[in-house]
């Protein structure tokens, strides 16, 4: 795919910057990226909606068309723009690790973009906790197109100064917010699937996911 961004600047805004929130989602709503801290990694995000934008996302971060792109709510409530339903499992888990760590697979909406997708009939939502990262998705209507701040297949950016060599000039606007106070990508489990299912490891211990999830299947073990 050739470069959408020709001789695109990536504009830094400290987090305090009383631009930086209205800069960011200025890009947004123009189909441009922006990466910003969230509690768990830094994060690349495009407004879902706009097919053009997750084109760029894609480039951008040199990810497969076979991987889906997570969405970012700013509430619970806010899930139900792109999940057609939600499984009995959902509510505890959400009232126990929301805002937090855990990305959680539910069935899409016919609505959502094939492409963010990746042609799945599946979504992985999760709720943040990061005033900054709220405060923009909720500003986006309450969800956003979300995954790493970092080049596919290499490590989730923890600081600006790591997201940013794979990513300048690839970015409209930049957030700096320090380092982000998790570090480690956030969980995922597939509630489509009965029993759930682990698919990765992350923010979220095990033992913690189990006593809510007993049949949980834990690849390895």
């Amino acid at each position: 795919m050739q470069p959408p961004d020709e001789g695109l600047v990536t504009r830094i805004y400290a987090a305090s910057d009383e631009e930086a929130l209205p800069q960011a989602l200025r890009a947004l709503r123009n189909g441009q990226l922006v990466l910003f801290p969230t509690d768990t990694v830094y994060g690349l995000a495009c407004d879902l909606w706009q097919v053009e934008a997750v084109k760029r996302l894609y480039w951008a971060k040199q990810r497969p068309p076979s991987l889906p792109i997570p969405i970012l709510v700013a509430a619970p409530e806010h899930v139900m723009q792109v999940a057609s339903e939600l499984p009995v499992l959902f509510a505890p888990l959400v009232e126990r690790h929301w805002p937090g760590g855990l990305s959680l697979v539910v069935g899409r909406r016919a609505s959502v973009p094939d492409l963010l997708c990746a042609g799945r009939p599946t979504v992985a939502v999760r709720m943040p906790r990061h005033p900054l990262a709220l405060r923009l998705i909720a500003e986006m209507g309450g969800a956003v197109a979300v995954t790493s701040a970092n080049l596919s297949g290499r490590q989730a950016a923890k600081t600006m100064e790591e997201a940013l060599p794979g990513l300048s000039g690839r970015v409209a606007v930049a957030l700096d917010a320090g380092p982000c106070p998790g570090g480690v990508a956030s969980s995922i489990v597939d509630l489509t699937v009965d029993p759930p299912l682990l698919l990765r490891q992350g923010a979220v211990d095990i033992d913690s996911l189990q006593r809510l999830l007993p049949t949980l299947i834990v690849p390895g073990q």
